[in-house]
């Protein structure tokens, strides 16, 4: 028994150590600990209970040790943080990634309307899923629309986007200039990494507000990596998450929301390094952080990971954030109420 209590704490030790040193930052280890790390959470719950449940000493303190590790890792995202008192307009928004287009269109434009929301950010969306959407209501109600099919392939790999709105929408920033990229793309890895940004484009679009504000939204949907065996996704995943944009640098620039499927978590090297970026996560602001979006297929329950964000500008004010079940997706719905910083 005292082996097998050792070998429980010395594996909880060991995924301890794996977040600790961020070893998914490592190119030979990235394959194998992308999907280890995303459960870091349930890690850290496990060896705090496992410090309580193991009868040997040694190894009931090598779990206390490694919980109290993990725990201050994560206990941040469910702590509130100060904010800044931003005195701009309040913005809705809701993104959704549904599921190849199988998410129920009543229930996503139900959601809009009983949020008000201003914006809607869909990721895998079809061509069947937009003429559902439609007849659901969601154009009378979200008027204004962006989408992008083309990169589906016939809508059949639901690799589509969209973005619907209260408000008018404008073309967004081209997110594969060098200018918008900078530091965010350039420079970040090896030989593997020398993929085109256009590789990693997202869909973006300006919102025009009442008043003369805008925003600028990237509706983002990465690529999901499939390690250990297949390691060229993960070269994919970490590409995309490195070409996201940092927010709106000088000061006549919009800010800048992005939301949708990252398919990472903030125990993941990468993600982190988009939120070092300047972005805020919207849900970890108000304490609402550990709450899981996704679960596995095909009912998405029980809810697992925190896979789904939305990132707004440093200087927004966050007022609410919460997520919501859909049926016939794997991911929940997130939805982000905050005001963004003043004009200027």
């Amino acid at each position: 028994m005292k082996r097998i209590s050792w070998l429980a704490a010395g594996g909880l030790a060991s995924c301890g150590a794996a977040r600790l040193a961020a070893a998914d930052g490592c190119r030979r280890l990235e394959a194998g600990m992308v999907p280890l790390l995303a459960f870091t959470p349930h890690a850290a719950a496990a060896a705090l209970l496992g410090s309580l449940l193991l009868r040997h000493k040694g190894p009931a303190a090598a779990a206390a040790l490694t919980g109290a590790a993990l725990a201050a890792v994560v206990a941040p995202r469910a702590v509130g943080r100060p904010q800044p008192r931003a005195g701009g307009p309040v913005l809705r928004v809701i993104t959704v990634n549904t599921l190849k287009g199988r998410a129920s269109a009543e229930a996503v434009v139900g959601l809009a309307r009983r949020r008000r929301a201003d914006v809607l950010f869909l990721q895998e969306l079809t061509e069947p899923a937009v003429s559902r959407l439609k007849q659901a209501g969601l154009t009378d109600l979200l008027p204004h629309e962006l989408t992008d099919l083309a990169s589906a392939g016939a809508s059949s790999r639901g690799h589509g986007r969209g973005i619907y709105a209260r408000f008018r929408l404008a073309g967004g920033p081209d997110l594969r200039h060098p200018s918008i990229l900078g530091s965010a793309y350039a420079g970040r890895g090896g030989q593997d990494d020398q993929g085109s940004p256009a590789d990693a484009a997202q869909l973006t679009a300006r919102l025009e507000l009442p008043g003369g504000q805008r925003a600028d939204l990237v509706c983002v949907h990465v690529s999901r990596p499939r390690p250990p065996w297949s390691p060229a996704s993960t070269v994919q995943w970490r590409r995309e998450l490195a070409a996201l944009p940092a927010p709106s640098g000088p000061a006549a620039d919009p800010p800048r929301v992005l939301a949708g499927d990252f398919n990472a978590t903030a125990d993941h090297a990468c993600f982190r390094r988009v939120l070092r970026l300047g972005h805020v996560d919207a849900a970890a602001r108000v304490g609402r952080g550990l709450i899981p979006t996704w679960g596995p297929e095909p009912w998405g329950r029980p809810a697992l990971l925190t896979l789904d964000h939305v990132l707004v500008d440093p200087g927004c004010t966050v007022l609410a954030v919460s997520v919501h079940p859909l049926p016939g997706s794997d991911h929940r719905a997130v939805y982000a109420e905050f005001r963004l910083p003043s004009a200027g």
